[in-house]
C-alpha cells in the first residue's frame, strides 16, 4: 500500500471516530464536562431552559402586542425581551442545536423523522409538563439537576429526588399504552436527503456559526456582547459532543429500572463530579460578569427551589420527559437531527415555561421562599465537604443502580 493510501486511509478513519461512530458514553460525559466547565470559565454555565424560555418570551410579547397587554398573563408582557441573538441562555441554545445539526449532518444522521400521531399528541403533553417542571425545579435536568449539583447548589439534590420518581410513573405509564392503547399507531414517515446535501449543510453550520462567533467578538460597543463569541462556540461543541454520544441524561434515569443497564447513568455521575470540581475552584471567591454586570460565581444555578418545589418540579418534568423521550438537553440535540415530535415538544414547553416563570417573577413566589430555600452548599459546609457530599451521592448512587444491574430489583416490570 503507498504512502498515500495509507494517510487517506487513516483520514477516513479519523473521520470515522469523530463524525460517524457513536461516541463511548464515558468518554462523552467527561467531554460534556470539560466544555461545561470551560464555559463556566469563560462566562457562565450552561443550560437548556434559558433558551426555551427566551423563545417562549417572544411567543407571549407577539400575542400581547396583538391582543394587547392590559389585562391577565398577557399584563406581564408590556416589554420586549431580549434579542434571541443577545440573550445569552438564547445564544447558549442556538450553538447547541447547530452543533447537533453539524454532527448529524456529518455522520449522515439527520433526517425529519415525523412521527405517529400518537407521538404527536404525546409531544405537546410533554412539552406542558416539562415546561411546569422546569419553572418549579428553577431549571430542567441541565439547570435544575446537572448543573445545579455541579455548581454546588442543594437544590440539584431535590430535583434529582424528584425526577427519580417521575421517571418511574412515566416509564409505567408507557408500559400501560403499549398493552391498551392502539390508536394513533400511524402517519410516520422519515424524509432523507442526499448525501451531498447534508454533508453540505453540515458544513454550511460550521461556516455560520464560526462567522457568527466572528461577528460577536468583533463588536466593540459592548463587552456583553464580545463575550458571546466564546458563548456560541462552547455550546456548539457541546450540542456536537451530546448528539456524537447519544447522551441523554433521563436515560441515566429511565434504563435502570427499564433494562438495568447503568452505564449511561454511571457516566452522568462522572460528568457531574469532575464539573463539581471544576466549579469549586473557579468558584472559590471569583467574581465573573454576568449579564453584563460583576456578581459572585456562586450565585450561577444556586435557586431557591431546594424544598418542595425541587422535588416537585423534578417530579412533573421527568414524567414529561419520558413522554418527550429526551430531557431539556436531549430534546434540543434531538432537535438538531431532525426529530419532529421533539421539535414539537419545543414551544409547548417555551410557552408553558414563560407564562408559568412570568407569573412566579411578578409574584416573586421564589424570592419570597414560597418554592423553598437558597441552599449554596459551600456557604453551609465549606467547599471540602461539599465535594464529599456530592462525591458521596454520587458513590450511593452508583451502588444502587450497579446492585440493581445484578439483582433487577428495581426494574419496572411491564
Amino acid at each position: 500500500m503507498s504512502e498515500e493510501s495509507v494517510f487517506k486511509t487513516k483520514a477516513k478513519e479519523l473521520y470515522g471516530l469523530l463524525c460517524e461512530k457513536e461516541w463511548n458514553p464515558y468518554v462523552t460525559g467527561v467531554i460534556v464536562a470539560f466544555f461545561s466547565v470551560m464555559i463556566m470559565a469563560w462566562w457562565r454555565p450552561w443550560g437548556a431552559v434559558g433558551a426555551i424560555r427566551n423563545w417562549g418570551d417572544w411567543f407571549m410579547y407577539g400575542v400581547a402586542t396583538v391582543f394587547g397587554n392590559e389585562a391577565g398573563i398577557l399584563a406581564l408582557y408590556d416589554e420586549a425581551p431580549r434579542s434571541i441573538f443577545i440573550n445569552s441562555g438564547s445564544v447558549i441554545g442556538i450553538g447547541f442545536v447547530a452543533g447537533a445539526f453539524i454532527s448529524a449532518c456529518l455522520g449522515k444522521d439527520f433526517a425529519l423523522r415525523i412521527p405517529p400521531h400518537r407521538e404527536m399528541v404525546k409531544a405537546v403533553i410533554a412539552g406542558i409538563l416539562m415546561g411546569i417542571g422546569a419553572t418549579l425545579a428553577g431549571g430542567c435536568n441541565v439547570g435544575g439537576f446537572y448543573n445545579a449539583l455541579g455548581n454546588l447548589a442543594a437544590n440539584g439534590f431535590t430535583m434529582m429526588l424528584g425526577m427519580v420518581f417521575g421517571v418511574i410513573l412515566g416509564l409505567k405509564l408507557l408500559y400501560l399504552e403499549m398493552e391498551h392503547i392502539t390508536w394513533g399507531d400511524g402517519g410516520s414517515k422519515t424524509i432523507t436527503f442526499p448525501t451531498g446535501v447534508i454533508y453540505g449543510l453540515g458544513v454550511f453550520g460550521i461556516v455560520a456559526i464560526i462567522a457568527a462567533s466572528y461577528i460577536y467578538a468583533g463588536n466593540e460597543d459592548s463587552d456583553y456582547v464580545a463575550s458571546l463569541s466564546g458563548i456560541i462556540l462552547i455550546a456548539t461543541c457541546l450540542g456536537y459532543t451530546m448528539q456524537r454520544g447519544r447522551w441523554c441524561m433521563v436515560q441515566g434515569f429511565r434504563e435502570p429500572h427499564m433494562t438495568g443497564d447503568c452505564t449511561l447513568a454511571k457516566s452522568v455521575m462522572l460528568s457531574i463530579v469532575i464539573v463539581a470540581i471544576g466549579a469549586a475552584v473557579l468558584k472559590y471567591a471569583v467574581p465573573v460578569r454576568a449579564e453584563g454586570e460583576a456578581v459572585l460565581a456562586s450565585a450561577h444555578y444556586v435557586r431557591g427551589t431546594f424544598g418542595w418545589a425541587g422535588i416537585v418540579g423534578g417530579f412533573v418534568f421527568g414524567l414529561g420527559a419520558m413522554f418527550a423521550g429526551g430531557c431539556g438537553s436531549g430534546t434540543l440535540w434531538r432537535v438538531g437531527e431532525g426529530q419532529v415530535k421533539l421539535i414539537m415538544v419545543v414551544p409547548f414547553f417555551a410557552i408553558t415555561s414563560s407564562i408559568m416563570t412570568a407569573w412566579f417573577r411578578d409574584n416573586d413566589f421564589e424570592a419570597d421562599g414560597v418554592l423553598g430555600s437558597y441552599v449554596y452548599l459551600p456557604e453551609v459546609i465549606g467547599y471540602g465537604p461539599t465535594l464529599f457530599l456530592i462525591g458521596g451521592a454520587m458513590i450511593l448512587w452508583y451502588i444502587i443502580v450497579t446492585w440493581n444491574e445484578e439483582t433487577n430489583k428495581l426494574i419496572v416490570p411491564m
